[in-house]
């Protein structure tokens, strides 16, 4: 079982921008395709973005689209969205997680929390 690992979270103004990383241990995750979440308070869980396995394909919800950027490093065994332009929309909780063979998500992330507020 993969172990994932959310930090980078925090508060800041909105316009500003934040770093997550998603850190993996236990097993690679080199071969699998990551995504991102995102829960707002009193909000259903949100898909945000996704990677392939070589990071060459990538997914935005329209909502992030333009301002959100996911990449990888397989070396590294870590997955990263770069957020520019935060907006207080985007305040939520932040998870990433892989998704498995059959399509699904069964990972998770203990999801680390993003603040936009002036």
């Amino acid at each position: 079982q993969v172990h994932l690992v959310e930090s980078g979270g925090g508060l800041v103004q909105p316009g500003g921008s934040l770093r997550l990383s998603c850190a993996a241990s236990e097993r690679t995750i080199s071969r699998s395709t990551m995504g991102w979440f995102r829960q707002a308070p009193g909000k259903e869980r949100e898909f945000v973005c996704r990677i392939s396995w070589s990071g060459v394909s990538k997914y935005y919800a329209d909502s992030v689209k333009g301002r959100f950027t996911i990449s990888r490093d397989n070396a590294k065994n870590t997955v990263y969205l770069q957020m520019n332009s935060l907006k207080p929309e985007d305040t939520a909780v932040y998870y990433c997680a892989e998704m498995s063979e059959s399509g699904t998500y069964n990972s998770w992330g203990q999801g680390t929390q993003v603040t936009v507020s002036s």
